[in-house]
Parts: structure tokens; sequence; C-alpha cells
């Protein structure tokens, strides 16, 4: 109805061509209108209605002429429709991927902000993961989707490689890097850990797998005979003289959080957890290196011990806040601390820094809008008597898990204001998509080839998205400190030389070929120099077999000469080779001449060594073991009750033989089913 009495006003209002000049005018403005409303009634139907008659009534009341005067005509009703403001856009709601995550606490905060739990395949904007990242699942990123992990934090994350960075970081900066304990990769590092340790016999050393986690596999020891030497290890000097309260060890869980690494900036949580072991501390000993109670921190260890206490002011874990109260009483200096903790966690990150830069602008090339990764990592810290921090080890995936309140208060505060800080609405991925879509469809049609050369309006420039992200980032900090970047105290740290990275990779490398290389050597000589050991042949009373039996065995140590090159062999294949020399000029004047054909006859036996048809000798330490073992796995076999479920269904089949009958019924519980007379 509003469409037909706006076209019947305008209609009516079309006057002949042949009226004045002024009306002329009047008549072509409605014709223009007409045009425009037809355009424009496919768009809103309501407020284009509202548009044109406006325009015509504009057109009625004035002319082209200056002193044209508004006339008596009525102005035109608006629908009410028409004048509403548009409904602002809804924002898209935020999917994220857990597929791969195990934690319900992540789920919970993650629902509290609204976001939705999709399965890989769809298009997400958040993947939460707790393995690391691998190469084909970053490339395979869209530009408006983030991950929970860096491509090469593996470099501090591990055992072996944080090691290894930060030796390397020791040697060029070896006053800014005195936080890291004296560690050695094994099996590369063996032999310089093997003298470091007979040099320092009252040092105590902890080992640990080199990419373990909750404890497992640590253990301390006072000795480096005991360490297998082909095992994959990190030999730490243990620091024997922690700070204690309350006459326990403690360490602390820091957790810090890296929104982007290309610029680097970095976040500490002022909350988080304080371990302590649950037995109290004394210094190592060859009586309690063996208590992981007393020396070990870990709360996956120590939540087994029956003195466990509960508590989160007094128990064996409280919050870092706790902690600080307690340190204030004892007129710590809290600043001066945290700073120097702080201090440590940057300067491990950068450690790392130009693996992390390069993997990331590998990975992630089209990545414009919002940064493709942020991570939590949790470090672990251990205070000295001296309240001189070191960092044990970077946890890539801390424990999530709430099994306490004190556990849910901190955590769960701490995701809350990571998914704050991260801004999860910056980014449209409507927009992204269809951005990329048209990207696609302007490089197949070639339509954009000549778009840099086109003359455009000068605007003001807008704020770039990372600029937008710091601007956020430094509003909505909730219980987080920015700890870099923070002027140009670690500016020198980002300058070191670029060959020390791979160069140590390289030489680490090198160093652990050149042991495993080295240790097969050594154990195929022992294991060829005790089989050399062993009883020969029994004696003959002729001279030339003595020759002949000497003769083989020079043939058989010079075999196994040429397989190795070092220096000690050839010396004794040297030996060897003068002692034939000896043997056969001594030999020939003593012994009679023999004929030909009587060597010809007599068989020549080969080596000892070498001889599959006769026994070799029984030794009793062997045999001993051997027996042993055998009554260990019968007595396996009869307690998991191997035997009888293949008797009982033998029996059942009745392929059950006279001669088992006996042995079936030797067992207990089922005796009565081998007595108990045949169905006829």
């Amino acid at each position: 109805m509003e469409l037909k009495s706006h076209e019947n006003f305008l209609y009516d209002e079309d006057l002949p061509s042949h009226q004045s000049p002024k009306y002329s005018h009047s008549v072509s403005t409605n014709q223009r209108s007409l045009e425009l409303g037809e355009q424009l009634l496919n768009d809103e139907a309501a407020e284009n209605i509202a548009s044109l008659m406006l325009l015509n009534y504009d057109s009625k009341l004035y002319d082209e002429d200056d002193t044209s005067q508004p006339t008596s005509c009525t102005a035109p009703i608006i629908p009410i429709e028409a004048l509403r403001k548009k409904k602002k856009r809804k924002r898209s709601q935020i999917s994220i991927c857990l597929t791969n995550c195990r934690y319900e606490s992540i789920r919970k905060v993650a629902s509290a902000f609204g976001m939705r739990e999709v399965s890989e395949e769809e298009a997400w904007n958040f993947y939460w993961t707790d393995m690391s990242v691998s190469v084909e699942r970053a490339k395979e990123m869209k530009r408006f989707q983030r991950i929970n992990h860096f491509p090469g934090m593996l470099e501090i994350c591990r055992k072996d490689l944080l090691a290894r960075n930060l030796n390397r970081m020791q040697k060029i900066y070896p006053k800014e890097y005195n936080f890291f304990p004296k560690t050695w990769c094994l099996p590369a590092d063996f032999g310089e850990a093997f003298n470091y340790s007979k040099a320092r016999k009252n040092k105590t050393f902890i080992i640990k797998p080199e990419c373990g986690s909750q404890g497992r596999g640590i253990y301390l020891t006072k000795s480096l005979k005991d360490i297998k030497p082909t095992d994959k290890l990190i030999c730490q000097v243990y620091l024997s003289k922690p700070y204690l309260v309350d006459g326990y060890k403690f360490d602390i869980r820091v957790y810090t959080l890296i929104t982007s690494c290309d610029p680097l900036r970095i976040f500490v949580y002022n909350e988080g957890l304080v371990r302590f072991a649950t037995s109290r501390y004394a210094d190592p000993n060859i009586n309690n290196t063996t208590n992981v109670f007393m020396h070990l921190t870990n709360y996956a260890l120590n939540k087994h011990s029956r003195t466990y206490v509960y508590d989160s002011e007094a128990g064996s874990k409280r919050k870092i806040s706790t902690l600080n109260k307690l340190l204030l009483s004892q007129g710590v200096d809290l600043d001066r601390l945290w700073h120097s903790i702080d201090q440590v966690i940057v300067k491990t990150i950068i450690s790392a820094w130009p693996i992390l830069k390069h993997s990331y602008h590998a990975c992630f090339p089209s990545h414009d809008m919002v940064h493709a990764c942020f991570e939590i990592l949790g470090f672990d810290i251990l205070l000295d008597h001296k309240l001189h921090p070191y960092i044990l080890e970077v946890n890539h995936s801390p424990s999530f898990h709430t099994d306490t309140q004190l556990d849910r208060e901190v955590k769960e505060g701490l995701l809350t204001d990571t998914f704050t800080m991260l801004n999860i609405w910056q980014c449209d991925k409507k927009r992204v998509l269809e951005e990329d879509r048209k990207r696609i469809r302007d490089r197949l049609l070639q339509t954009n080839k000549f778009a840099e050369y086109a003359p455009s309006e000068e605007k003001e420039p807008e704020k770039s998205p990372w600029q937008t992200q710091i601007q956020w980032e430094e509003t909505h900090l909730g219980n987080y400190r920015r700890v870099y970047p923070v002027g140009e105290q670690y500016a020198s740290l980002f300058q070191q030389p670029s060959g020390s990275l791979y160069t140590g990779t390289a030489s680490s490398r090198a160093r652990g070929d050149c042991t495993r290389l080295q240790r097969e050597e050594f154990q195929q000589t022992k294991a060829k120099a005790e089989a050399l050991k062993k009883p020969s042949l029994p004696k003959t009373k002729e001279g030339d077999k003595k020759e002949k039996d000497g003769e083989e065995a020079t043939l058989t140590t010079a075999s196994v000469a040429s397989e190795k090159t070092r220096p000690r062999v050839r010396e004794t294949k040297r030996k060897e080779k003068d002692e034939k020399n000896k043997l056969s000029t001594k030999s020939s004047p003593v012994t009679q001449p023999v004929p030909q054909t009587e060597i010809k006859e007599e068989p020549s036996k080969p080596p000892y060594v070498h001889c599959s048809y006769e026994p070799d000798p029984i030794v009793e330490k062997e045999e001993r073991e051997r027996v042993n073992l055998l009554a260990q796995r019968d007595f396996l076999i009869r307690s998991y009750g191997m035997l009888e479920q293949i008797y009982l269904v033998m029996k059942k089949m009745g392929t059950l033989r006279p001669e088992d009958e006996r042995k079936y019924g030797v067992y207990g519980r089922l005796s009565i089913a081998s007595n108990s007379p045949k169905k006829v």
C-alpha cells in the first residue's frame, strides 16, 4: 500500500513538456527521482521510500532560481519503520577446537567467554592442544586462526635443548647466564662429565631423562660410574643448599604468557604455585639420595606421600602470594627477588628467540590480522640459600588440572586473564574469508593488475592490527605484568653471533655421533677380547699343530684389528705379528720336518671362538642366573593362572592326554573338575 500511494503521488505531479522552464525542471527532477526510486526499491523498502519522498518534496519546493520560495505543498508522511536505525551486527560466535586438550578447566573458561567447541575439520578460531605444533599443522592455518603453541618452542622446553641453548649462551655471556647449574647432555658429553665427577668427588649429580615430565626417571647419584654410556640423559650438578621454608625444600611454578615473538612480548602472571617436598631436607648422602620425597618437589610424586598436607596456608602446595607474605615477614626484599626472577625468564626465552622468529615467519607468512600463536609456559624456579634464582626446567604444557580449590582459583584466573588479553574478537572470520576469496578471484581474473597505479584518495592512516593489539594488552593486563619489552637492558643479548646457534647444534650432534661410534667399537673390542680369553683347544704333541694354531689365532686377531682404527689395536697387531715371526723362527730348527702329505691329511680345526661343534664351557655364575630366571618365569606363569586356563580349555575340548591328567589335577580349584566322572 505504501508503494502504491507513493507512485500515485509521483505520477500526479508530472506535467506536459510545453510548460514553462520552471515546471520542466520539476518534471526532469521527478524523472530522476523515479529512476533512483526503481534502483533503490530492490534493497531496503522502508528507508528508500522515505528518501524518495523527501527528494521529491525538495524538488517541488525549490527551483534552480536563487529567489525561489517554498510553496504551500505539505510534506509527505514518512513511515516509522524507515526512521528506525539499523540494528548493530551481531558478533560472530568464536569457536575453539579442544580435540587434543584433556583439561576441563579450559573448556569451562572457554564456554564462559561464549566460545563454541568444534572439531578439527571445522573453521575454528582457536586451537588449544597439549602437544607441540607440527609444521604441517601450522602451514594449514588460515589468517584468522590462532594456536596456543609457537613452532620451535621446544628449544627451551626439552631438557636437552634447554641445556644446549643455555650452555651456549653461558659461553658468550658468562655473567648474564649464571642462573643455570652446570649441565651435560649424555652420551655426547659423558667423558667431560665423568672427568668432572672424578675431580670433585663431594658433588652430587641429578640425572634426568632428556624429555621426561612429572618427575619420572629422575634420581640422584654420587658417582657416574653406574650410568650406562648408551642412555640419553641429562646430568646436572645438584643444588645441595636450597632455600628452605620450615625445613622443607620448594620450587616456584611461574606462569608466563608470550603473545608474540616478533616483536617479542612477554608477560608474567602475578599468582602461581609453590610446591613443597614432603620430607624435611638434609644434605644428600649415600643413605638419603633415594628419598624422592626429600629432594624432588614435583606434585605428581609428592601427592603419593603419606605426609602430604592439603592446606593453602601451610600445606605442601601454596600460592605465590602466600609465599610472598612469608618472605616479607622474614625481611626479604620482594621487589629485588622478583626482578631477578623476571630476568631469568626473559633471558631464557631470548636464548631461543632466533629459532622462534625464523620458525614463525616460515610457518605463518600470511598472518596479517592477528598473531598466529600465543603460549603459556610454566617456569620452574628454585631459590638457593642466598635467594639466587636458578631455572630447573620450562614446561610447554603446564598442568591445568584443578584437583583442589587452590588450583581452581589460580588456574581459572590465569586462563580468564589470558583469553581477555588475547582480544578474541579482534579479527572477523567472515570478513577475512571474504577477502581471501576476493584475492583469489582477482588473481585468477587478473582484475587487480593495474590497481597499484590507480589514483587513490588521500585517507588518514589507520591503525595497524599490531598497534591495536598492543594497546589492548596494555589496558587489559588483569593480574599479568609485562616483563618485556622494558628499556634497553636486554638489547645486547639479541646480538648473539648468528653462527653460534647452528655451530653449537652441529658440534653437539657430531660429539654424539662420535661418542656412539666409539662406544660401539669399545663394545665390539671388549666382546672379542673376552672371547679370546676363553680356554683354547686341547694341545697336541706335534709342533706343527702348535704352529698352525698360533698362525690361525694370529690371523683371527689380525682380522679383528683390521676392523678397528684405533692406535691401541694397531699396536697389538704389530706385537702379534712380531710374535708370529718369533714362533716361526723358533719352531723351524727345533721341530722335525714333517712330510707335506701328513699336513694335508690332517683336517685343520677352526679356532675355539668359531667352533660350532663343541659346547661352550658352563660358567657357574651364568648357569645360576639362568636357573633363577627360569624359576621366576615358572612362578609368574603359575601365579597368573595361564596353565590352568590352557588345561581347562583342553579338558573341555577333550584333547587333554592321560599324562596331563595328573598335571591337571595338581591345581587347587580345578582338581575337582579333573577328578569328576565323565558324562556318557
